[in-house]
């Protein structure tokens, strides 16, 4: 078995896992171009990272597609990514996608980076949730605040992963909501059309309305805009 400092060791191996970290599955043949690397070696690399247990691997037709093994896997290369950020000395983004992935991002299929806390402190500022240990406890003030929402608690709580989890922010240092409570949120965010996917495959961007539901819901003035 691949041990996991081994599997992730590579830079073309962690860019791949970066890729699929947004939750959208990918080929090999997708995922070598983000790589930079030929489809041969591709391969190599990626049944590295099927025998180490980071991803899994289906068939659709002719097509082989690769993601991330579960949430789980998700929330510790999140953590591996703020432990790697550590260790150098902190500078502030430069680029444009720096910036961008920075400020608002999916990890896996919740929201991190500038958004995903800012959400998370209001929602534990206005006692929605209360931070307990490794999870967040969902109040009966936060039961009224997402039945609002229109997101099926009792859905969220019926999945076979973690309800609340507090996921640390690699880029902020500070927890965001994970679990399949931060999946239900992200995803109505999504359908309501609050949020938006870009061409990069984690970045998120926020549309004009979601700044104005964004600021009914979560009381502040939503400062991500890539406007």
């Amino acid at each position: 078995m691949v041990t996991i400092g081994v599997a992730i060791g590579s830079p073309a191996r962690a860019a791949m896992l970066d890729a699929l970290v947004a939750g959208h599955a990918l080929t090999a043949t997708e995922l070598a171009r983000v790589a930079r690397v030929a489809p041969a070696t591709a391969s190599t690399h990626l049944e590295k990272l099927l025998r180490s247990g980071l991803l899994s691997r289906e068939r659709h037709g002719r097509h082989r597609y690769f993601r991330i093994a579960g949430p789980e896997v998700a929330e510790a290369l999140e953590v591996l990514g703020r432990l790697g950020a550590e260790r150098a000395a902190p500078k502030p983004p430069t680029s444009r996608e720096q910036k961008a992935i920075h400020r608002a991002r999916l990890c896996y299929d919740h929201f991190a980076g500038e958004l995903g806390v800012a959400m998370t402190s209001a929602m534990v500022d206005n006692g929605w949730l209360v931070p307990e240990d490794r999870d967040f406890q969902l109040t009966e003030a936060g039961e009224t605040f997402f039945a609002e929402l229109g997101i099926d608690l009792d859905a969220a709580r019926s999945k076979r992963r973690m309800f609340a989890r507090q996921c640390l922010d690699w880029s902020e240092r500070r927890p965001h909501l994970a679990g399949s409570l931060g999946a239900a949120l992200a995803e109505r965010a999504f359908d309501e059309g609050w949020v938006k996917r870009t061409r990069q495959p984690r970045e998120v961007e926020i549309t004009r309305h979601g700044e104005t539901v964004l600021e009914r819901h979560f009381g502040f003035s939503h400062p991500f805009s890539s406007s």
